[in-house]
């Protein structure tokens, strides 16, 4: 029978060292997990057992001042395709089945099926009933991507007021953009707990976690007047072969824009179709131009407030006259001696127009230019407005030519939303108004959760002043250069323009013009003022030819959808 061998010493000292050794290095370990690396362990464990999960919700919907859709979101599919998992089915049985449903030919849509086994990305952007239809076919093999679209039910009508929505998401201007932190839903992540598979668990979901507000933005534009005029202005743009035309209206007691209608336009549904960038514009806030005759009551108005005219003077108009070397010279050619304010503006005096400016001092009516707003922002609610161009103040100073050509509307520069609040002040008894295109934020009842707070209306005019030009510009329609403005039954004041472009040198083109024509109606009771304008119409081609037309029909859509009273008799 063999001993049992005793282990040597050192063998048991280096097995105790060992262990010892281990016992040290587990304990520092523990030590080091549970002292120095706990909040980082703790928060690791964290973000293992728990997520945060933010619900996808639609942008608001955008209507207009009578609750017509303008803008909406809807689910929309894209359809892929597995032709290895058709049951029993040929691909040419599939395509005869979806051709009549996609719209698409049935060949076009079985080459696609036959060019792979997987993943054929099939179609975009389907609507839900469409789906629901090729869901009742029963065919195995395609799924179905649910994702949301920006939709403009009415297509062209407001693009260039509504923008239009991106793939990411995003609003590309119009209201899209400037309005993006009302439009889009802020809907707080809430933290919820997972399993050790990663599943969610629904222990911590909030009462009304998926609740939607029904919040709609509401525009101050009417889809009724916006459709009829974006008629008539396409109807004149090609009867004149004009490169461009525009029209807005505004309620001048609190600057609401009721239409602004811009051709040429696009379709937001259709934004990646556009071929020609410019209508992406809404030029009537972008672009500046110079407005000519159509300036001239508004620097009649700034003569009288200055003190330096009153409404019986009288002005010599010798038909031209020189200003440093340069000749001036009324359109006409006309020469008609002793005139008082009222013809100067009805027969659109170019000479005594510059006489009554020359009343003032530089210094003076240049202030008045910028008390008006002359080269700067209107401050309306829509994005990439361009700001207003005048020379420098010193220029003024020093060139008497500069004052004369502003007095009748050239040598400085505006877009035409620029002209039309100048003109509100002559409607609304002489108060400075911002326009706007939004009402407010608004819910199903129609009870408003937000409004805009413009600017308060800034006293600039007299109201005994605008009332005087308002008499002037109404002789203008009466039996002036706009009697095409005419409209039976109302009382209408405006003013005609038929202004040069300017050229890339620094001159004007002997065959470019810009046609406008600005009318306020009632006089008798004013309020709206619309401005008519067209890029170079061809031919025989003036403010009270082209523009004036139009203004007439704007005005009789405004009074008919408006109810405005007929005026009553001058007394």
């Amino acid at each position: 029978m063999d001993l049992p061998t005793i282990p040597s010493p050192q063998r048991l000292r280096l097995v105790w060292m060992i262990l010892l050794t281990g016992c040290v290095l587990l304990g520092g370990n523990l030590v080091r997990l549970q002292v120095f690396k706990a909040s980082e362990l703790l928060t690791y464990a964290k973000q293992q057992q728990t997520t945060y999960l933010r619900p996808f919700t639609p942008r608001r919907p955008v209507i207009d001042r009578t609750g017509n859709a303008i803008a909406i979101d809807e689910q929309v599919y894209t359809i892929f395709a597995h032709p290895r998992y058709f049951d029993k089915k040929s691909t040419a049985e599939v395509a005869k089945a979806l051709a009549p449903i996609l719209n698409q030919p049935e060949a076009d849509l079985q080459k696609k099926l036959d060019s792979a086994k997987t993943g054929i990305r099939l179609v975009d952007h389907i609507k839900e009933d469409s789906a629901n239809r090729i869901r009742e076919l029963y065919i195995d093999g395609l799924d179905f991507i649910a994702q949301e679209q920006r939709v403009y039910p009415q297509q062209d009508l407001l693009g260039s007021i509504i923008g239009y929505v991106d793939n990411a998401q995003q609003g590309q201007g119009g209201v899209e953009y400037s309005y993006k932190h009302l439009l889009e839903r802020s809907e707080k992540a809430v933290r919820l707990n997972k399993t050790g598979q990663g599943n969610v668990l629904p222990d911590n979901v909030p009462n009304g976690f998926i609740h939607q507000d029904d919040l709609r933005l509401q525009l101050t534009i009417d889809n009724r007047l916006q459709r009829a005029i974006q008629k008539i202005v396409t109807r004149q743009v090609q009867s004149f072969g004009a490169k461009r035309g525009l029209v807005i209206v505004m309620d001048a007691q609190d600057g609401a824009i009721l239409a602004m209608v811009c051709n040429p336009t696009f379709d937001p549904n259709e934004y990646w179709n556009v071929k020609d960038l410019s209508a992406f514009k809404n030029w009537g806030l972008t672009d500046l131009y110079e407005p000519g005759s159509t300036f001239k009551p508004i620097n009649v108005a700034i003569a009288l407030e200055a003190g330096t005219v009153k409404l019986g003077d009288t002005f010599y108009d010798s038909g031209t006259l020189s200003i440093e070397g340069k000749p001036i010279s009324n359109s006409d050619g006309a020469a008609r001696g002793t005139i008082g304010l009222t013809d100067i503006i009805r027969y659109s005096s170019n000479v005594g127009m510059v006489r009554i400016v020359q009343t003032m001092k530089p210094s003076v009516y240049y202030s008045w230019l910028e008390r008006i707003g002359m080269g700067q922002y209107t401050g309306i609610d829509l994005p990439f407005e361009a700001q207003g161009y005048i020379k420098e103040r010193k220029t003024y100073m020093s060139s008497p030519i500069e004052i004369a050509t502003t007095a009748f509307g050239q040598g400085f520069a505006i877009t035409p939303m620029q002209l039309v609040k100048p003109n509100a002040m002559l409607a609304n008894g002489g108060k400075m108004v911002t326009p706007h295109v939004v009402k407010g934020l608004y819910d199903s009842q129609g009870r408003p959760h937000w409004q805009p707070q413009p600017a308060m209306p800034k006293q600039i005019f007299s109201p005994k002043n605008t009332k005087a030009i308002l008499r002037m510009m109404e002789a203008v329609v009466n039996n002036g250069t706009g009697k095409q403005a005419q409209v039976a039954g109302y009382r209408v004041a405006g003013k005609t323009g038929t202004a040069q472009k300017a050229t890339e040198s620094g001159g004007y083109s002997a065959s470019k013009f810009i046609t406008s024509f600005v009318g306020i109606f009632p006089v008798d009771n004013p309020r709206y003022v619309v401005l008519s304008v067209l890029d170079e119409p061809q031919g025989q081609a003036y403010g009270g030819t082209t523009a004036a037309p139009i203004v007439r029909e704007v005005i009789e859509l405004v009074a008919g959808v408006e109810q405005v009273p007929l005026s009553k008799p001058d007394s």
